[in-house]
């Protein structure tokens, strides 16, 4: 009986740090703002989204019953509100399922920074911090690419 219940211990204990690490890794990977590789020209799902080139633009996928989309919403309108010239567009992802397919769009809320190029060159999944977006989109601005 002591080795049943030692295995089970060992057992529980193994499941709580693998839920732990996943936990961890998941909070520290939400709302990272990351750079991503070029493409050779603007996209025809952001064009069919509204979006067009001439300046940054901030396309936000969220769906209706998503709560941390509204506070997304929030950072991206104090963003726009702290940056000139920076475009917000939101998207139901729901419904624009084939956009969000072939933009990567795999959970909400998910921020695309597109560049005055009308190309995707940045994107967090999760709510972003506003000060990390800010200084992202101000780099979009002067057209500094990383």
């Amino acid at each position: 009986m002591r080795d049943a219940e030692l295995t089970r211990v060992a057992v529980l204990a193994g499941v709580l740090l693998a839920a732990t690490v996943v936990g961890l890794w998941h909070r520290r990977r939400s709302g990272r703002i990351r750079s991503v590789s070029p493409t050779p020209g603007p996209s025809a799902a952001l064009a069919g989204l509204g979006v067009t080139a001439g300046a940054p633009t901030l396309v936000q996928f969220s769906s209706a019953v998503c709560a941390p989309c509204r506070a997304t919403r929030r950072v991206l309108e104090r963003v726009r509100a702290t940056v000139d010239g920076v475009r917000l567009v939101e998207v139901d992802a729901e419904q624009h399922l084939d956009a969000a397919r072939e933009l990567g769009v795999w959970r909400t809320p998910t921020v695309l920074l597109v560049d005055g190029d009308g190309r995707v060159a940045r994107r967090a999944s999760g709510v972003p911090d506003a000060g990390q977006l800010t200084e992202a989109v101000r780099e979009l601005c002067a057209g500094v690419t990383r």
